[in-house]
């Protein structure tokens, strides 16, 4: 057994905990649309024909924000093309998926869905094949409140009241030679740059996200957000982040170690900010939006779809214990930052690398990775506590050595909650909690997501294999809990 040991202190306070850490992801992308949250033959559909089940599993999971359309989809979008009535809507041909787009789902459709999970809908531009002037009709059409030929088309076509998108993402992996319309470092800064100026010329407010480095191992990775930055800094309020990760080779431990990359991912990105801001004389500071993360298995061939299908199943990963509990490790990374990482996007929400899986026409399921993030979402309140924590450590090939133990922990006046993965693949971990600073407290709960097998998996026929579970191995004096191996663990003390 190893031992471990984590002091908490509500001294030690890394920011308060952001609810937008906790949003997802919906693209236009293989049936996270069609037959994902909307199927309105469904058996569950509503009039709006959204699958309720869906909606209560999404109300279930905790989400804040959603990030629509894409993705690599909105870089050849026509918003307009999904507005009006849906039979005269116009069919296209999506490059990004090489499917067709059907359109019967557009902006005002996806409001109404948000409306409806209670989440913040948060929009991504076309500045791929379009740009600025897109970008302002989008805006108008979306908030401004009536008056105005866009504005009033969006009152025809049944949305009275304004939508009142706060946070938009100015395109999408502009840095990646897949993106249609790519560009360099340069180009797409200006553009970012003359987009964003014009759109706070409308609304002030408004939240605007600039593309950063779709992955820290890009050749530009660094370069393109120094220079994005040098062109947009003062106008734009977010550098967006993007990172995914698998098991490769059968590497299990750099894999349950991945959180480490994300986490030199968050510092470069945020050196290199600061940097810029200080040769431009600036007292702002640029907050990092990690609008896609997760585990997501690149490395399986994938064929293209042959004479473009609308929905076809892509990427359709089904997710093992080990990748809940890597997930949760990446998790824990995005809270200890949260100084810095204020929106977080899992990328996506149902069926497309998601914590949610449907059948078309059938039953719904919680993928094991559906946990981790319902536990956090659901307990994490208050403060984020730095915490300081002992750990024996393992050699990975990845990233050299990395502490068994990766934690977290949240306060509020209601208690503190500890999210840990123990990483070791064949040994329970003993962790003991140092509470003196915290007074009086013991263990309230202790569940664990945890398996004989690490790579078990939920399925619709066995959809609670993978689940948390009470922890009965619990002492209160001092506070100590066994972590099983390859587990990720939530601690409640009150």
């Amino acid at each position: 057994m190893h031992q471990a040991k984590l002091t908490l202190d509500p001294a030690f306070k890394v920011a308060p905990v952001r609810r937008r850490t906790f949003g997802t992801f919906v693209e236009h992308l293989g049936r996270c649309v069609y037959t994902g949250i909307y199927e309105p033959g469904h058996p569950t559909a509503d009039e709006d024909g959204f699958r309720r089940d869906v909606l209560e599993l999404t109300r279930e999971l905790g989400v804040s924000t959603v990030r629509y359309p894409g993705g690599n989809f909105v870089s050849g979008y026509r918003w307009e093309d999904g507005v009006g009535p849906v039979e005269s809507r116009p069919r296209r041909l999506d490059l990004a998926w090489h499917s067709t787009e059907t359109n019967e789902v557009g902006v005002d459709e996806f409001v109404r869905w948000c409306r409806k999970a209670g989440v913040e809908p948060m929009m991504a531009l076309n500045l791929g094949t379009r740009g600025l002037e897109s970008a302002l009709d989008l805006l108008e059409y979306c908030n401004h409140p009536s008056g105005t030929a866009l504005s009033d088309q969006r009152v025809a076509n049944g949305s009275k009241e304004p939508h009142g998108i706060r946070m938009w993402c100015l395109g999408n992996e502009m840095d990646g030679p897949w993106q249609t319309g790519h560009k360099t470092a340069r180009e797409y800064g200006r553009l970012a740059a003359e987009t964003a100026r014009a759109m706070r010329m409308v609304d002030p407010s408004l939240e605007l996200v600039a593309c950063g480095s779709s992955g820290s191992g890009m050749p530009t990775f660094g370069a393109w957000e120094a220079t994005v930055l040098e062109e947009a800094y003062d106008v734009v309020d977010y550098i967006s982040c993007h990172a995914y990760y698998e098991e490769k080779n059968g590497d299990l431990g750099s894999f349950l170690a991945c959180s480490t990359n994300m986490e030199y991912f968050i510092s470069s990105v945020a050196a290199t900010a600061d940097h810029v801001g200080a040769r431009l004389k600036s007292r702002k500071r640029i907050d990092i939006s990690f609008d896609e993360w997760n585990v997501w298995y690149m490395s399986r061939s994938r064929d293209r779809q042959p004479d473009w299908p609308v929905a076809p199943p892509l990427l359709e990963d089904h997710y093992h214990l080990a990748d809940a509990v890597a997930f949760g490790g990446l998790l824990i990374t995005l809270l200890r930052n949260s100084d810095r990482v204020t929106a977080a996007s899992l990328a996506q929400l149902v069926n497309v690398i998601a914590p949610i899986m449907t059948e078309p026409g059938g039953r719904v399921w919680r993928q094991t990775t559906f946990h981790p993030f319902a536990q956090a979402s659901r307990l994490a309140a208050g403060d984020v506590l730095r915490v300081e924590a002992s750990s024996p450590a393992y050699e990975t090939a990845d990233y050299g050595e990395v502490p068994l133990l990766h934690a977290v922990a949240t306060h509020s006046d209601e208690g503190t909650t500890v999210f840990a993965v123990n990483r070791s693949a064949d040994r329970p971990l003993s962790l003991e909690i140092d509470t003196r600073a915290l007074g009086g407290v013991r263990v309230v709960e202790a569940t664990t997501l945890t398996d004989t097998d690490v790579y078990a998996r939920n399925t619709a026929d066995d959809p609670d294999r993978i689940a948390p579970r009470p922890n009965a191995d619990v002492e209160h004096d001092p506070a100590r809990v066994l972590l099983p191996p390859v587990s990720w663990n939530v601690i409640r003390l009150a």
